[in-house]
């Protein structure tokens, strides 16, 4: 077995509240969170951001929140960088916005006055060009190597934007350049380093990401575990925008009754947000035979037609998420 199906990701097996039947314990080292926007970290984003930008931020209103902090991002540059990463965090739910995010990460960019800035913005351009590669029209896995590369040589070991760095390279190895034992280690380093510094969001991706190469792996129980902890995390928290992936996610290692119920709720969910995550309110949509196999569509997906977009949201297109398990050749783009 590969080596992601067999190292263990950390804690114990604990599943959703009230559902003692999915395990107990959790993964050590998480907080309760705060309320700024990013809660449950003591990072950049937490001293000059408010619970209301969370609250917007994780309900898809993300322009709402980028308009609550534009008259800050335009004097500080900690507040410019926020702002570009819920921008750039909008790209990732709905394939759109391009143009929003690349104007307020240029903003960012400009205003830079220390490394660590600097490290932020160009770790925050890594991945905007990553989300250009697999929902974007063209390849831009240059240009993310190249500004992620950047960050690496600007971040000292023990720097508090590590982890989300080695998450972001994660992706690039595993969905671009299909690299699962570099993803995983990625991933890995990103998952301690999460825990280690109390981000819960963080966390909720690196479990649902290690648990993925897991299941590619063989291996459903520890696959289960980390889809589990990343569904309470995001419960916990209140990311709503996050929850329907990750019952999806956990919709894969469950059996067929429970399964059904897992995606419905998701469905939901999508429903609730107006057609977001866009790759997902897609394969949730269509019929299970189509879904089957399909990277981001869990076999055995309800039957119906896709939730009714949310104006400004794009009717979803049948693809992979961005955030998943996506190869280069799932796209033409980035073939």
């Amino acid at each position: 077995m590969s080596e992601h199906g067999t190292a263990p990701l950390s804690g114990g097996t604990h599943g959703r509240r009230g559902n003692a039947d999915r395990g107990s314990g959790g993964p050590p080292g998480v907080p309760p969170h705060g309320g700024g926007l990013h809660p449950g970290t003591d990072g950049r984003f937490d001293e000059i951001t408010s619970g209301t930008v969370w609250r917007l931020r994780s309900r898809a209103c993300w322009q709402e929140a980028a308009e609550l902090l534009l008259p800050a991002a335009e004097r500080d540059p900690r507040a410019a960088l926020c702002r570009a990463e819920l921008l750039i965090e909008q790209c990732l739910f709905t394939a759109d916005h391009w143009e929003d995010a690349e104007t307020a990460l240029r903003l960012a960019e400009a205003g830079v006055t220390s490394t660590e800035q600097r490290a932020g913005a160009s770790c925050a351009r890594g991945f905007l060009a990553y989300l250009g590669s697999v929902l974007g029209p063209r390849d831009r896995l240059d240009e993310a190597q190249a500004a992620l590369g950047r960050t690496s040589a600007l971040l000292p070991p023990d720097a508090a934007g590590r982890p989300l760095l080695d998450f972001r390279r994660g992706l690039v190895a595993e969905n671009l350049l299909r690299d699962q034992t570099a993803a995983w280690i990625a991933y890995r380093r990103s998952h301690d380093g999460a825990l280690a510094r109390g981000d819960t969001l963080l966390s909720s991706y690196t479990w649902r990401h290690l648990a993925a190469l897991a299941l590619a792996g063989g291996d459903r129980l520890r696959a289960r575990e980390g889809f589990v902890h990343s569904l309470r995390l995001r419960e916990e928290l209140g990311f709503t925008v996050g929850v329907a992936p990750a019952l999806a996610a956990l919709a894969e290692v469950s059996e067929p009754e429970e399964a059904a119920q897992l995606r419905a709720e998701a469905g939901r969910l999508v429903q609730a947000l107006g057609g977001v995550p866009v790759w997902l309110a897609g394969r949730l949509g269509e019929p299970a035979c189509q879904t089957a196999g399909a990277p981001g569509g869990p076999p055995g997906a309800p039957r119906g037609a896709p939730p009714s977009a949310r104006p400004g949201v794009p009717v979803a297109r049948r693809q992979p998420p961005p955030d998943g398990r996506v190869g280069r050749d799932d796209r033409g783009a980035v073939r």
